[in-house]
């Protein structure tokens, strides 16, 4: 005897269906499609997501959208090669304060009126600081040109990162995050080996510290917004020949800025670097004023924010298709 359509007919939930469980074309009726029984409740197999599940994926994605992870991945990198960076960072100020302070200062200090030069400070505690915001500017130069080009073009790390939560925000601000921890090494051995030298000359000089990490992201940032538009690494030998090299050597790192010609004075003042010289000094030589170190802090600042907004939009028009 055939059984009837009902609780235990072919049109209940539990019964055998010919057609499609979900809403398909059918003799029974599964979960929703007309068929030749009555309309029965949904399946377990098929009940529906808890509403607080979406809201905990939408948590899980957003914690895993962490600029941390990016500055994990150049850290990890970082672990390949830190003992030749480590030599270079001693070194380099070693050498310079050595050369110049030292050298060619015995020479300035010993001048006909160095007094009218430098105001009487010594030309090394002239120097030590100037050098301290130059090695930032270079630092923060080289960390946001080849880098960023490699992972863009040459690795396409930057692309693997996208495959994951990760979004472009989370790059440039991790990658920027990276250079400040750079930029907060390489700035703490300057200033080590300038005590060494004993040109510290106040208690502000420990502000010299973030003064030059600063100094480095107002290059940072507007770097890697330029290198991330590059197709090769030619530009960037232009970019140190008449940016880099020029700014090291006439914003007043070696000599007063009041000694360039007249015409150039106004272009070495807008420039950042000559805005990290004097604040560091003037913290180093305990000469510091509110008024004009919150200008110099101000302008720089501005370079850095100016730099990474045009740096999200360079990166998103190159990685986003």
């Amino acid at each position: 005897m055939t059984p009837p359509d009902g609780p235990d007919g072919p049109g209940a939930a539990g019964g055998p269906v010919t057609g499609s469980a979900a809403g398909g074309p059918g003799t029974g009726t599964g979960a929703a499609g007309p068929g030749a029984g009555s309309t029965a409740s949904p399946p377990a197999a098929v009940a529906s997501t808890p509403t607080g599940s979406t809201t905990a994926g939408r948590g899980d994605v957003a914690a895993r959208r962490n600029p941390g992870r990016v500055v994990a991945y150049f850290a990890a990198s970082y672990r390949r090669t830190w003992r030749g960076s480590v030599v270079t960072s001693f070194l380099n100020p070693l050498l310079y304060l050595l050369a110049m302070g030292v050298g060619l200062g015995t020479l300035v200090d010993h001048g006909s009126d160095p007094s009218k030069a430098l105001d009487g400070v010594a030309y090394l505690s002239f120097l030590a600081p100037g050098m301290l915001a130059a090695t930032a500017m270079q630092t923060a130069a080289a960390e946001s040109t080849y880098p960023v080009m490699g992972a863009i073009k040459w690795l396409r790390t930057y692309f693997g990162m996208l495959a994951t939560p990760l979004e472009v925000s989370d790059l440039v601000v991790g990658h920027l995050a990276w250079v400040t921890i750079r930029l907060t090494m390489v700035s703490a051995v300057f200033l080590a080996v300038m005590a060494g030298f004993g040109v510290i000359e106040s208690a502000w000089a420990i502000l010299a510290l973030p003064a030059a990490v600063l100094t480095g992201l107002a290059f940072a940032a507007p770097i890697a917004a330029f290198a991330a538009t590059r197709e090769n690494d030619t530009a960037f030998a232009a970019l140190f020949r008449f940016g880099v090299i020029p700014m090291f050597l006439f914003s007043g790192t070696f000599f007063p800025v009041s000694q360039l010609p007249v015409a150039l004075r106004p272009v070495a003042w807008a420039t950042p670097l000559w805005h990290g010289v004097e604040l560091c000094r003037t913290l180093t030589l305990g000469t510091a004023g509110a008024g004009p170190s919150a200008g110099h802090v101000a302008y720089l600042a501005a370079w850095a924010a100016a730099g990474l907004a045009v740096a999200l939009r360079t990166h998103r028009k190159r990685l986003v298709v």
